[in-house]
């Protein structure tokens, strides 16, 4: 299974400087998401180091065509299999049209969810958006090769039937660290999410022997603290036989049974 992808933008530079920009493959990284490094071996031979969400690739392409201010045109001889296109058309003379059209074979697992969201796609739009701003914001090329690469035969826009060379290769695929921390993540959220159910459908089972609580005493008397005053009598004074009661209060003072108002 292939998918293709075909973009366009207007960016306001003569054709001319469009073209001579896109002839320096080693400055896509400037621009290009993902790509982290593009070696020219030569001419016609490119070594391309590529990451896009989260899956890093390697390739080495083959310029089958290129006409100055008109095309450039590849196809993967190893690694990831790609080929494709891209198009220079002047639409004034301070005005061209760049349009690119790939198609490419998503290997793996991860690379073919990321061909479900459309990220190749979405990153190839983003890729043309950053040239035009890179184009324009200076004004004039970093350099330029005007050399043709044609052998004299049009290979119009190459689909993955020009890289069948590279098909099974994987092109030294692998994820980035990024990519697996994610995936650890991710699989540490799986595995709590796991847990708590089974511990849901553990607690609703039938089979389940938790204990209650113990329930609290009801035979608890609550203790109460009374206190009581004491009357102490004392005895009558010996001496005084017959005479009056003497009481002492809790505060030591005598009390004396009389008729006669205290003082």
């Amino acid at each position: 299974m292939t998918t293709r992808v075909e973009k366009s933008i207007e960016v306001n530079v003569p054709v001319r400087t469009a073209y001579d920009q896109w002839t320096q493959f080693e400055d896509f990284p400037h621009f290009m998401g993902g790509v982290k490094k593009v070696t020219q071996l030569d001419d016609k031979h490119l070594q391309w180091v590529a990451e896009i969400a989260g899956v890093k690739r390697e390739w080495t392409a083959t310029i089958l065509e290129q006409v100055p201010d008109e095309k450039v045109a590849w196809a993967a001889t190893e690694g990831a299999t790609n080929a494709g296109a891209v198009l220079f058309r002047a639409v004034g003379p301070n005005t061209t049209a760049v349009q690119l059209v790939l198609e490419y074979a998503p290997e793996g697992l991860v690379e073919k969810v990321g061909d479900v969201l459309n990220i190749v796609e979405k990153q190839a739009e983003g890729d043309l958006e950053r040239f035009k701003a890179f184009i324009e914001d200076a004004g004039y090329a970093t350099g330029a090769w005007r050399g043709r690469v044609d052998e004299g035969v049009s290979v119009g826009t190459p689909g993955v039937e020009a890289a069948a060379g590279s098909v099974g290769d994987s092109g030294k695929a692998g994820i980035s660290a990024k990519a697996v921390v994610a995936g650890a993540a991710a699989a540490a959220v799986g595995v709590a999410a796991a847990s708590v159910l089974k511990g849901d459908a553990d607690d609703a089972s039938p089979e389940s022997t938790s204990t209650p609580p113990p329930a609290p005493p009801t035979d608890v008397v609550a203790e109460e603290t009374v206190v009581v005053e004491e009357t102490v009598v004392v005895d009558p004074d010996p001496d005084v036989v017959g005479g009056p009661a003497v009481l002492e209060d809790p505060l030591g003072d005598p009390l004396v049974d009389t008729d006669e108002p205290r003082l």
